[in-house]
């Protein structure tokens, strides 16, 4: 058997190992909130903004589309891509997830709730940003599982569109996707190098 053909089953193993470690609950899906390649895009119907958050306190200039490492202060900036969502009030609104659904929550989840207002941590109505920014502050004191609710009204119809991200704050080490990713390819490397070490003649 070659050095590859044994790297190979060795990484397949791995990526099934790392399949049964993460969460049932995890998931690449970012519900309304993407990827554009060019940063973090969150999407309502036709309205979008470029979506990035800061910690501040504990990550100076880093930012996050989702997931937050820590329990800290939060700030949620929203950067405008359409005009006419400069002319509108957003509402926005952070909930704990308790649903069963976990990052698979959607608008049509949240409104059927009974108990959001129990369930909000965070909620802010924000006037028209003529600047096209929005920002808000959120200081975090508890580790779990949330839902980002923002809600905006069509300029001239009566229709309101939304978007929901479910995110988690302050999530423990060994369930973070990327501690995990470059544990993988640590053991990777050291199991390649063991066997290349094992084959080389004396």
């Amino acid at each position: 058997m070659s050095d590859l053909t044994v790297f190979r089953h060795l990484f397949y193993c791995a990526v099934l190992a790392l399949g049964s470690l993460l969460p049932t609950s995890y998931s690449w899906s970012h519900g309304s909130v993407v990827d554009s390649g060019e940063g973090c895009v969150i999407r309502m119907d036709f309205y979008s903004a470029h979506f990035s958050i800061f910690q501040p306190q504990t990550r100076g200039h880093r930012q996050f589309c989702e997931d937050l490492p820590d329990v800290s202060e939060s700030v949620f900036v929203l950067e405008y891509l359409h005009n006419s969502l400069r002319e509108v009030p957003v509402d926005f609104r952070i909930i704990r997830n308790t649903s069963e659904l976990g990052r698979f929550v959607r608008w049509q989840d949240v409104e059927a709730l009974d108990n959001i207002e129990l369930l909000t941590v965070f909620h802010q109505h924000v006037p028209p940003r003529p600047d096209g920014v929005l920002s808000v502050m959120h200081a975090f004191v508890e580790r779990g599982n949330y839902v980002g609710i923002v809600t905006a009204p069509h300029p001239d119809q009566d229709t309101l569109y939304h978007a929901v991200f479910p995110f988690s704050v302050g999530r423990p080490l060994w369930q973070r996707a990327d501690v995990l990713l470059l544990s993988l390819f640590a053991v990777l490397a050291a199991a390649f190098y063991t066997v290349r070490k094992k084959r080389r003649p004396i």
